[in-house]
């Protein structure tokens, strides 16, 4: 159970409303079981560990593998009391952790998580207008436990990483340089013109 033993009435209410709202939206990918209020009826761990997240995560399979985790805080629980008793066992889980903070205190929430060392793999802001309820993802982590096997974890890949050595496309080859065109022969010298021989005399007058 969580440490916020008492809010104020009308955050416990819009706590619980927030659940109910999860479940409905997820109710076509998962069996969510809740625990509005001081209600424990999806757990996880095992006794004496046993925790009671907001929301709980099942497969629509008749397996029911646990699948996900999520808890919805309000401006009241965003705290380090909280981060300690919640957050940091349900990042150990083998399973996604979500969690869910107001508008106003997603950095809070971020500088919790990374004083205390805890993964969480999407943190999700909201804020109400009216009576519609908007949720935003503000944060996904690169390492995201791998549920396999219909929710079975082999407990040894668990995680997905980035490739720590991605592969390298290979260069495109340079285009090859064009052939030198060959250097244009120098013109042949002209020959000398030949001299013109003198034109001969005219001829000696005739002979009288």
């Amino acid at each position: 159970m969580s440490p916020i033993l008492v809010r104020p009435v009308r955050e416990q209410l819009e706590h619980d409303r927030l659940i109910r709202l999860l479940q409905a939206k997820l109710r076509r990918k998962f069996d969510a079981g809740i625990n509005p209020g001081v209600e424990q009826n999806a757990s996880v761990g095992n006794a004496p560990a046993v925790i009671y997240p907001d929301l709980v995560l099942f497969s629509l399979e008749r397996g029911r593998r646990l699948q996900g985790v999520i808890e919805v805080e309000t401006g009241e629980s965003v705290n380090h009391l909280e981060a300690l008793a919640q957050w940091t066992h349900l990042s150990r889980l083998r399973v996604p952790f979500h969690l869910y903070v107001p508008a106003g205190m997603v950095d809070v929430a971020r500088r919790l998580c990374e004083d205390n060392q805890i993964t969480v793999h999407e943190i999700w802001s909201y804020h109400s207008i009216g009576d519609q309820v908007r949720f935003n993802l503000v944060h996904r982590s690169k390492e995201v436990p791998v549920v396999k096997n219909n929710g079975k974890s082999d407990g040894k890949s668990d995680v997905v990483k980035p490739l720590a050595n991605p592969v390298k496309t290979a260069a495109p080859k340079p285009a090859p340089k064009p052939a030198p065109k060959p250097a244009p022969k120098p013109a042949p010298k002209s020959a000398k013109p030949k001299k013109k021989k003198p034109a001969s005399k005219a001829k000696k007058s005739k002979r009288k």
